[in-house]
């Protein structure tokens, strides 16, 4: 098939996992203290054209990755590479794999009242007892999740990206160590699911990912993803969940913790039996996916857009390996100046900014061993990233910025406590006079 012709999604998406497959991933060991692990599956499928001819031995799995790419059907201007997300029930706002208990996101209405966010995650979860291994766990969880086998010979493991320590709150206390792995649909069919109760799949095009991260190299269309942000009530992470008068004082001195989140349009899937999502049934009826079926808006951010990030960059042409891999329109608050999104994107996805400045004045204050890190990182990249795999920069660089979130919460407490001592002392001489 001519170059021209391709699908530019496709072609991307091929870098990318063929990267991913000759990469070795940073494997981060748990410590004695928290043994705890957990895994995920970040499956992607190519839905074919409904007007193009499928071969009779396109549903025999390829032997190869690059026979895979070879296909005309994968190839097609309108074949559609997509990523599957699923939305849980009461699960954890970030995207952590199965419930953890973890506030909920909202987000302020044009009336001014808060409305639960909706959000997007990847089937995985917990490292349970007599699992052989991280990518044992997310073909176990995938299937009591979503009744997707990853073990039939349709799917193809393609590797593992980086591995990501979860922590509390403010980085204090490690959870568990995540492993996301890659997974590749070989064959056109679509495959039966059966997603558990309060689970709901989405197949969301790729292109929808791509667009918002590297604009330049996929043409905009009405599938194209736009930034924007989720806000997160920073009482809720920094107090006890009973403690009502402590989390309205917390609210009103601290504000809001806002993330950057990708927003982007997906299918509604509320029938809980169906094939793979609704852009499959609607090209299996020659109609475009968006509009097969009516659609909404979800916000991908926290873990799975950091996650997501983590295998966008892997579709950076190779130009861009010294430098911002991925086109993000957000900085992380105290690494002004610093290019951490070229050295880890998904890092730039997890850092919140807070809605009151002093807050993020105060984090740049003493975030000086925080940049002092991402400059030894980026040394370390423009030296060729020989010790990159080695040492957990990933690691020590949440540890020493929340540190200085700690650090920069602590001294705002202090200083709006001492402006209210202050206050009511003017007020009570005032009284009194």
């Amino acid at each position: 098939m001519a170059q021209e012709k391709q699908n530019p999604v496709a072609l991307l998406l091929s870098r990318a996992l063929h990267r991913i497959r000759t990469t070795p991933p940073r494997i981060i060991a748990s410590p004695a203290t928290q043994p705890r692990r957990a895994a995920v599956a970040i499956v992607i499928r190519v839905v074919p054209s409904p007007t193009l001819p499928i071969p009779s031995d396109a549903h025999t799995p390829p032997s190869t990755l690059g026979q895979f790419f070879d296909y005309d059907w994968v190839n097609s201007p309108l074949a559609r590479p997509e990523i599957l997300f699923l939305r849980r029930t009461g699960s954890a706002s970030d995207g952590a794999p199965g419930p953890t208990g973890a506030p909920k996101p909202t987000e302020t209405s044009s009336k001014g009242k808060s409305k639960e966010e909706a959000h997007l995650a990847f089937p995985g979860g917990r490292t349970e007892e007599g699992d052989e291994g991280g990518l044992y766990t997310a073909m176990r969880q995938t299937w009591e999740e979503i009744g997707l086998d990853l073990a039939e010979r349709d799917f193809l493991c393609i590797g593992q990206l980086d591995d990501r320590e979860i922590t509390t709150s403010l980085g204090k206390r490690l959870l568990m160590v995540l492993s996301p792995y890659v997974f590749l649909q070989l064959t056109p069919n679509p495959v039966p699911v059966d997603p558990a109760e309060g689970t709901t799949i989405h197949w969301t095009p790729l292109e929808s990912l791509v667009s918002a991260v590297l604009p330049t190299n996929v043409p905009r269309t009405r599938l194209s993803g736009r930034w924007s942000s989720v806000s997160v009530d920073a009482a809720s992470r920094l107090t006890p969940r009973h403690a009502a008068i402590l989390k309205l004082l917390v609210r009103i001195l601290i504000g809001t913790m806002q993330f950057p989140a990708i927003l982007i349009d997906v299918p509604d899937t509320d029938t809980p039996t169906q094939l793979l999502g609704t852009s499959s049934l609607a090209a299996e009826k020659g109609i475009p996916s968006d509009q097969g079926a009516s659609s909404h808006q979800l916000k991908l951010w926290g873990l799975s857009l950091g996650m997501t990030l983590d295998l966008l960059a892997n579709m950076a042409p190779p130009t861009a390996s010294h430098s911002a891999p991925l086109q993000l329109p957000f900085r992380p608050v105290g690494g002004e100046g610093m290019r951490i999104d070229a050295v880890a994107p998904s890092l730039a996805s997890v850092f919140p900014r807070f809605s009151y400045p002093d807050v993020n004045f105060w984090i740049w204050v003493f975030g000086k061993r925080y940049r002092e890190v991402i400059r030894g990182w980026e040394s370390s990249m423009r030296e060729g990233g020989s010790n990159d795999k080695r040492l957990n920069w990933t690691g020590t660089t949440l540890n020493n910025f929340y540190a200085a979130v700690r650090k920069a919460l602590l001294t705002v407490f202090v200083l709006r406590a001492i402006g209210i001592l202050i206050g009511l002392i003017f007020i009570g001489r005032w009284v009194i006079a």
